[in-house]
């Protein structure tokens, strides 16, 4: 899952992201409105944390662009003004859910999952692709009475694949949604993360298995299906 987080407290900011990249969440922040726009219209992002007093431009005038050009990402408006009427101005504008300052990480987390089960796009908990099993609340990947627990880039790697199986995902698409549009990491570094979830697989003794299509990407293959 891909959030953008923006907020002009920095120090607030940059301890919310660490913890939602504890829990598994890639997350780009932002520090004022305008950028908070900018990034936010890419389309790219299972949901937006969205203060709404910043520099540039407030939160309010972003989420009304936002709504006004069809981008429908989920929003959790962040804010001191906690009052009643604060809320319905928030949600009217086109949030999904407002959570005041100060929060319990615990909540905002909850709140994030919650949002993001909410997607017009909902996948299931649990995403199966023919003997295999992951379950994304866990992190548990299984195949039968085997299992293991996937954390970080791997997570979020193979639920692109199994959220498309049978389809291509790119390395292009690997490092936008993973590392992010402005990493400098180098893009070999998906085959690295791609040798060492084959490897997962296999001691997993799954019929599933990791293909590849020159210059193109990966996907998933049942290789038993394959054989019928």
């Amino acid at each position: 899952m891909r959030l953008l987080l923006a907020d002009d407290e920095k120090e607030l900011t940059n301890a919310i992201s660490a913890i939602l990249k504890h829990n598994n969440y890639t997350v780009d922040t932002v520090y004022d409105g305008r950028s908070a726009l900018d990034w936010a219209l890419t389309g790219n992002y299972d949901g937006i944390l969205l203060d709404l007093m910043m520099p540039e431009m407030n939160g309010l005038d972003v989420l009304a662009v936002l709504r006004s050009k069809g981008i429908d990402t989920p929003v959790i408006i962040l804010s001191a003004k906690s009052e009643v009427e604060d809320r319905i101005t928030g949600l009217d504008a086109g949030a999904d859910d407002y959570l005041p300052k100060p929060f319990a990480m615990g909540e905002l987390l909850a709140r994030v999952r919650a949002m993001t089960r909410r997607k017009a796009d909902f996948k299931p908990n649990t995403l199966t692709v023919g003997d295999l099993s992951f379950n994304r609340e866990t992190y548990e990947l299984s195949c039968g009475e085997t299992s293991i627990r996937l954390a970080g880039k791997e997570y979020q790697m193979l639920e692109m694949l199994m959220s498309n199986p049978n389809r291509l995902v790119s390395v292009e698409q690997f490092m936008e949604k993973v590392w992010g549009y402005d990493s400098e990491t180098e893009s070999s570094v998906v085959w690295v993360y791609i040798s060492n979830l084959r490897k997962k697989l296999a001691s997993l003794g799954t019929y599933v298995e990791i293909k590849a299509t020159r210059n193109a990407g990966y996907y998933l293959d049942d290789t038993r299906g394959s054989e019928q």
